[in-house]
């Protein structure tokens, strides 16, 4: 197993997008938890401390693997992100287990 962050850009102006699809986004967020591939996640804030990105951390075989989970997040396939890096990720520090 190898772990891999998403690092999501959100599209201006589409705050609205990211509420309205809120809910799904969670569903699908706890959906991962409850497997054992979801390690951490949150927002991304702006100056005013609205949300403006996501970052995502999962444990999973293959980079495939993680790069499919990113583009089945609710949030992706309803186009709010600009762009969404997948990126092997090595967690040094507070790593539960370590």
């Amino acid at each position: 197993m190898a772990i891999f962050a998403f690092v999501c850009a959100d599209k201006p102006d589409h705050l609205h997008v990211r509420m309205e699809t809120r809910p799904a986004h969670l569903d699908h967020l706890n959906a991962l938890n409850d497997k054992g591939i979801l390690k951490m996640a949150g927002p991304f804030l702006d100056n005013e401390g609205k949300p403006n990105g996501s970052l995502v951390i999962v444990e999973t075989d293959t980079i495939e693997e993680a790069r499919a989970l990113a583009d089945a997040d609710p949030y992706a396939k309803a186009g709010l992100f600009a762009s969404v890096e997948v990126k092997p990720f090595n967690w040094v520090f507070n790593k539960p287990g370590a």
